[in-house]
Order: C-alpha cells, then sequence, then structure tokens
C-alpha cells in the first residue's frame, strides 16, 4: 500500500470528535492513534482532535478544518495524515488531492502496522488477503489509471474491457490464490491442533486488548521468548509453550493476536484460523490494563470479538479476567481494585478476577492457583485398587490422569488416588467399574 520508507515520514494525526463522546474519551482515544502511528514507525509531528457535527460525503471534515490541517501540513512540512476514523474511497481520494500528502485511515493504519509485524507464513499471507480486500474496496483511489480502456483480443480481457474492471479481476485471482494457500495452512494448523488434544495436556489462551501486557504475562508464566514491548501490536503470531501449575501438572499456553476497537473486518476474516484457537481453549485468560481509564470499554471490545468468533463465557467457555498492571494504580485505587477483584472469585456471575502485576509479580502465584482450580473444576478423584492382572489399567491412568498418590498393597497390588477428566472418568468407570474403591 506504502512504502517501506515510512520511518522518515512525518505526520498529522486527526482524531474526529463527534457530538455526544465525552472530552476526555476522545483525548485517550487519539492517544491510541499517535500509538498506532508510532508502531508503524511514523514520527507523529501534529496531533489534534477536530470536533464533527456531521461527516461530509466527498471530504469527511469541513473546508475550513481542511484549510487548517493543509496549513499545518505546508508549515510543518508534513508527509502524511492519518485519520482515527473510516474514510470511504472518494474521502480518502479527495482529501489526498485538497491537502496534496498521503491520507491513510484507521484500517489502513492497522493493516500497515500487521504487515510490519507479521512473522510467520501464516500471518503474510493472512495480512496479504486482508490488505487484498481493502485494496479491492478502494481501486478508486489507490490506482491511477483507471479509467483506460484496455482493447485487443487477449484471451482474458476483450475489446472494450476498462482497466479498473481488469484491475479487479487481477485482484480477485490474487486473493482466491492465497485463500487456497491459507487453506493448505489451516489443514496443518487442525492437525497440530488435533495433536495437542490427543497430548490430553489442558490449553489455556490469553486474550485482550492489543498492549494489555499479554506477552508480557506469557514470557513471565513460561520459558517465554515472545516479543514483549509498550507497544500496540508488538507481537502478531500465535505462540504455544508448556504452563507448569501449582500441582505439578502441565498445561499449554497460548499467546493469541491482541485486540482492538474497530478492528477491521478485513482482519478478522482473514486471522479467523488464528483468532479461533481460542476455541479449543479449557480456559481463557483475558489480560487487561486495569490502570486504563478506558479498561471496561477495552474490555467490552475485546467481548464483542469473541463473540464474533464464538468464544468466550456467553458460548459455555470459562473466562478468568487478569487486571495487569496494578502496580500503575495509586494506593487507594488499588485497594478498591483488589476488593473488587476478591468480590469477583467469591460472586457466582462474575468471571473470576485476578489483580497483578507483570512487573513485580505480585499476584501471579494465586493466579496460577486460580487456573488451576478452574482447569480442574469438572475434574473427578478416583480411589482404585489395580491387581497385578489389570496392570494394563494403571498405565493407562497414568497416560491419561493425574496420580496424586500411588502405595503398593498386598500381593503386589497398587492403590492409586487419580485426578481424571470427567469424560477420562467416565471411560475408566465404563471399562473397570470393579477396580474403583467405594
Amino acid at each position: 500500500m506504502y512504502e517501506n520508507d515510512v520511518k522518515t515520514q512525518r505526520a498529522l494525526v486527526v482524531h474526529p470528535r463527534f457530538a455526544g463522546v465525552r472530552a476526555a474519551d476522545a483525548d485517550y482515544d487519539l492517544e491510541e492513534a499517535v500509538g498506532l502511528a508510532e508502531a508503524l514507525g511514523v514520527t507523529p509531528v501534529d496531533n489534534r482532535i477536530v470536533p464533527i457535527r456531521e461527516v461530509k460525503v466527498s471530504n469527511y471534515f469541513g473546508s475550513g478544518q481542511i484549510e487548517d490541517m493543509a496549513a499545518s501540513i505546508k508549515a510543518l512540512s508534513l508527509d502524511i495524515v492519518i485519520v482515527n476514523g473510516e474514510l470511504t474511497p472518494i474521502q480518502q481520494r479527495n482529501l489526498e488531492k485538497s491537502l496534496n500528502v498521503k491520507v491513510i485511515d484507521r484500517t489502513g493504519l492497522i493493516l500497515e502496522i500487521f504487515g510490519l509485524r507479521a512473522a510467520t507464513k501464516e500471518g503474510r499471507l493472512q495480512v496479504e488477503l486482508a490488505r487484498l480486500n481493502y485494496e479491492r474496496s478502494r481501486l478508486v483511489r489507490t490506482w491511477t489509471h483507471l479509467e483506460r480502456q484496455r482493447g485487443g483480443s487477449g484471451f482474458l480481457s476483450g475489446p472494450g474491457e476498462t482497466q479498473i474492471e481488469s484491475d479487479r479481476r487481477q485482484l480477485h485471482d490474487k486473493i482466491e490464490k492465497l485463500k487456497s494457500q491459507l487453506d493448505d495452512v489451516s489443514r496443518t494448523r487442525d492437525l497440530q491442533r488435533s495433536n495437542r488434544k490427543r497430548s490430553q495436556n489442558r490449553i489455556v489462551a490469553l486474550v485482550g486488548y492489543t498492549n494489555a501486557g499479554k506477552s508480557t504475562l506469557f514470557n513471565h508464566l513460561t520459558t517465554g521468548g515472545v516479543l514483549a514491548k509498550d507497544m500496540l501490536f508488538a507481537t502478531l503470531d500465535t505462540t504455544h509453550r508448556v504452563l507448569p501449575l501449582p500441582s505439578g501438572q502441565e498445561a499449554i499456553l497460548s499467546d493469541t493476536v491482541g485486540f482492538i476497537s474497530d478492528l477491521p473486518t478485513q482482519l478478522i476474516t482473514s486471522f479467523r484460523a488464528t483468532l479461533e484457537e481460542t476455541l479449543e481453549a479449557d480456559v481463557l485468560l483475558h489480560v487487561r490494563d486495569i490502570s486504563d481509564p478506558l479498561t471496561a470499554r477495552r474490555r467490552e471490545e475485546v467481548m464483542d470479538v469473541l463473540n464474533q468468533i464464538g468464544a468466550g463465557p456467553d458460548h459455555g467457555q470459562p473466562l478468568i479476567e487478569v487486571w495487569n498492571k496494578a502496580d500503575l494504580l495509586p494506593d487507594d485505587q488499588y485497594d478498591e481494585v483488589a476488593q473488587l477483584a476478591d468480590r469477583a472469585r467469591t460472586e457466582a456471575f462474575l468471571n473470576d478476577a485476578f489483580l497483578i502485576s507483570c512487573l513485580s509479580g505480585d499476584g501471579i502465584d494465586a493466579l496460577l492457583a486460580g487456573v488451576e482450580e478452574a482447569l480442574t473444576r469438572s475434574d473427578e478423584i478416583l480411589d482404585v485398587t489395580i491387581s497385578p492382572k489389570v496392570f494394563s489399567a494403571r498405565a493407562w491412568l497414568h497416560e491419561h490422569g493425574h496420580v496424586i498418590e500411588e502405595t503398593t498393597g498386598e500381593a503386589g497390588s497398587i492403590k492409586m488416588m487419580v485426578r481424571l477428566t470427567e469424560s477420562d472418568a467416565g471411560k475408566f468407570r465404563a471399562k473397570h467399574a470393579a477396580l474403583i474403591d467405594v
């Protein structure tokens, strides 16, 4: 979409503020837009909130507002305007003509960041697919030769086919090819998913708004190695590591892409295979920046995305809220938030919540205990006595359960106390009911 020399570009970041939006909320939204620009490598030189009473069909902003922007662009030698909203192709084209610089909206900005951050083959394919779908709707702006007629007697382009029709067909062909490649990658992902299921390990998935501290928590709980940086969308690609639990059991911890308000629909569609990793999780950990003044709004935005892919509490999936960055709270607010977290863990209609600080490590042990409790909530503990004739049952229990206690009894028999999932306990009971001590 844009050149790779964005690090040298100087930007005007504009946040449209509509009637009814609080000034404080608009300030935070502008701050997020500036963070997105910095994540792309652009230098935000001038940042402003522009009040919008009514969106202009042709230019989005009013003529006076556009004149003010043009004056700043000239005075500050700016290269690009970032609008923290969604522009139509016509609005984007007209603004570029009026301002004589590149104009990029929120969707285009996020797509650019994803393009820079994607590290795996699947991630790059997903971003490219999202970008092409975005470009397909914007041919009127991004292509400079749209109105030319394409003559000749080519197999695909008959006489009179306009260049825009040819361009759209080429984009369609590229999109279909990418979809086919992503299908191949998805099949590999499904196979990996099946292998994880067969391993009997429980799966815990981290979800949350971008920059809430998911990757930092991931590194804290596991051997890590994931980039953790105070930057929006520092990491995109899903990573799995072994998560040691307090009892000695293990789970698989999955770090997923961060969410954001107004996440482009192209990205939700293209990253569906990655986002659906959360569907396989036994427990979701929703990491929230509890020091963020907009934390409640961010929570709703994450829950909206989870609902779009059929995940989360509304779909019967256990979720624990992890209130991170407690170290940034003032003392009086810390006590209040800690009490709210305690209440959440004692009242059945609320999701469990743990107040933690990845920086200091406070609350991590309690969180791990809570994760294990959630994972094993429906488990059964069986006391069994196994005679030498059916030692295969012992091997099965070691493979499928967590052996809490094991002692040798009379005549070589083995007494075991074993924790099993509800389904595995049912399987064992159906086959070896006589071995279970009543």
